[in-house]
C-alpha cells in the first residue's frame, strides 16, 4: 500500500465515516427515517474495522522500517 493510499484510508476512517454516521443518525431523525440507528451502526462497524487493520499496517510498516516503539 502506498504512504498516498494509507492516508485517504486514515483521513477516511477518522474524518468521513464518523462523520457520515452522525449525518445519516442526525437526518433521520430530522426526517422520521425509521433504519438510521441501523445504517449508522453499520458505518460504524464498517469504521471499527478499518481502523484495526490500519493499525494492523502501521504495526507491520513500523517493524520493517526498524522502528521499537508503536
Amino acid at each position: 500500500m502506498t504512504n498516498r493510499t494509507y492516508d485517504i484510508l486514515v483521513w477516511m476512517a477518522q474524518i468521513v465515516l464518523p462523520a457520515l454516521a452522525t449525518l445519516v443518525v442526525a437526518l433521520s431523525e430530522i426526517w422520521g427515517f425509521d433504519k438510521g440507528t441501523m445504517i449508522s451502526a453499520t458505518i460504524m462497524a464498517v469504521d471499527a474495522f478499518m481502523g484495526a487493520l490500519l493499525k494492523v499496517s502501521s504495526i507491520n510498516y513500523a517493524k520493517k522500517a526498524g522502528e521499537e516503539d508503536v
